[in-house]
């Protein structure tokens, strides 16, 4: 790439107008596929800025950073370790970001995401890995199970949040069959016993997750008929005329049942 081109690049996603961040990326990407190595990390300081968009105050901004997080991932097997760093940037809408497009970057980010996890002191940090870890679409996130199930358990509430949403995710991914037995029993025991939780929003995560496992074909008959069980007490539709206080739970739980009804 031209240094007139990077300029012009530059020069563009740093405007605030649509149209001028539009031509800029269209540019960077008419030049994605000769960009090496030593140039990706230089063409990431100039796309990051657009991860701290705020597109609640900006809804007209959402199309252009989709495409920005989109380039990204292209460029994401080069730049892997320098994205998983960044997932402990300050900003929380850019460490967002930075997990969507670990997501899309695939299989080739499970590995360093879970050795960033290892590694990783901070809760938050934690917390953001294991959301990036359930945006990736490949059976490789099988990986990720045992330190969510860890993490499940974890007294911290954003970390034992997320990692009772990842499992549900990993599910969505991971083939019927494919799921080691173990591995299921556990993400079967860890969610029944967050369904106890005295958060609400661990509760409702715990239930959709269940859910995941049902209909991604990681639940015996038996089982799914369990989780009907659970879901019409959660909702108060079974004989004990108890159900669960939270709206958000028992939402989830019926549409938990009315996908299961259709089995």
């Amino acid at each position: 790439m031209t240094d007139e081109t990077r300029a012009r690049i530059r020069g563009l996603l740093a405007g605030t107008q649509p149209d001028s961040i539009e031509e800029g990326l269209g540019l960077l990407e008419a030049e994605i596929d000769r960009i090496g190595p030593e140039e990706a990390e230089g063409l990431l300081e100039i796309v990051s800025p657009l991860f701290y968009i705020d597109t609640l105050d900006h809804p007209e901004l959402v199309p252009v950073l989709d495409r920005a997080l989109s380039l990204t991932a292209r460029l994401g097997d080069r730049l892997i370790p320098l994205l998983v760093k960044r997932l402990d940037a300050a900003d929380m809408k850019a460490q967002w970001a930075i997990a969507h497009a670990l997501g899309r970057v695939g299989a080739p980010a499970v590995h360093p995401l879970i050795q960033a996890y290892e590694s990783a002191t901070d809760t938050m940090m934690r917390a953001f890995i294991l959301y990036a870890l359930g945006k990736i679409r490949s059976e490789e996130v099988v990986q990720g199970i045992p330190p969510a199930l860890e993490a499940a358990a974890s007294p911290n509430i954003e970390l034992r949040d997320t990692a009772t949403r990842a499992l549900g995710k990993f599910a969505e991914s991971i083939p019927p069959g494919r799921l080691p037995a173990e591995l299921r029993r556990r993400c079967l025991e860890r969610l029944q016993a967050n369904l106890a939780d005295e958060e609400p929003s661990v509760r409702a995560k715990a239930v959709r997750s269940m859910g995941k496992l049902g209909r991604h074909g990681h639940l015996t008959e038996g089982e799914r008929a369990t989780l009907a069980a659970i879901c019409r007490n959660l909702t108060g539709e079974d004989v004990s005329g108890e159900w669960d206080r939270a709206y958000v739970v028992r939402k989830e739980a019926a549409e938990v049942l009315g996908w299961l009804g259709r089995l």
